[in-house]
C-alpha cells in the first residue's frame, strides 16, 4: 500500500483523514483507513493539519508508547485478510472471535498479537510470514477467548 517509506505512509493517513473530514470523495482504501481512524478518536488529534512532527516521531515500545500508525495499519491488514480470507480460514476464525467478543474492533485487537509475532519472526528471518503458524496462533487466541474449539 505504501512501500517502506514511513513518512509517505503517515502522510497518507493525514491526507485521508483531512479528505474524510472535508467530505471529499474517498477511494475504497481511503474509506477503510478513514473508518479505522474514526474508530480511534485518541489518534485523531495526531492527524490534524499542521501537525508535521507526527510524520517523523519515533514511537518506542520501551518508552511505553504505542505507535498509532502501526496499530491502525494492523487493523487494516486484518480487515484485508478477513475480506479476502487470506490465509484461508482467517475469516471464519475472525467471525467466531467477533461473535464471542460482540465487537469486531475488540476481535481485531485480540488478533494483533499473533499478527505482530508472525510479522516480526518473518522480518528477523528475512522470509515471508508463515501462514500456517499465523493461523495456529489465531486458533489459540480464539480457543482461549471462547473457551472452546476454533471453527477454522
Amino acid at each position: 500500500m505504501f512501500g517502506n517509506d514511513r513518512e509517505n505512509m503517515r502522510r497518507y493517513y493525514v491526507e485521508t483523514w483531512r479528505k474524510a473530514n472535508a467530505g471529499e470523495t474517498l477511494d475504497p482504501m481511503e474509506r477503510m483507513v478513514a473508518t479505522v481512524i474514526s474508530e480511534h478518536p485518541e489518534y485523531q488529534p495526531l492527524l490534524a493539519p499542521g501537525n508535521e512532527a507526527v510524520l517523523e516521531r519515533d514511537y518506542m515500545p520501551e518508552d511505553g508508547q504505542t505507535n498509532p500508525f502501526l496499530h491502525m495499519g494492523m487493523h487494516i491488514a486484518l480487515r484485508e485478510q478477513t475480506g479476502t480470507d487470506r490465509p484461508p480460514g482467517i475469516r471464519t476464525l475472525f467471525e467466531q472471535l467477533a461473535r464471542h467478543e460482540g465487537d469486531h474492533l475488540e476481535a481485531e485487537h485480540r488478533l494483533m498479537e499473533p499478527l505482530g509475532e508472525v510479522l516480526h519472526a518473518a522480518q528477523r528471518a528475512g522470509t515471508q510470514p508463515d501462514e500456517a503458524d499465523y493461523l495456529e496462533r489465531v486458533r489459540k487466541v480464539v480457543t482461549q477467548a471462547t473457551g472452546g474449539r476454533a471453527e477454522g
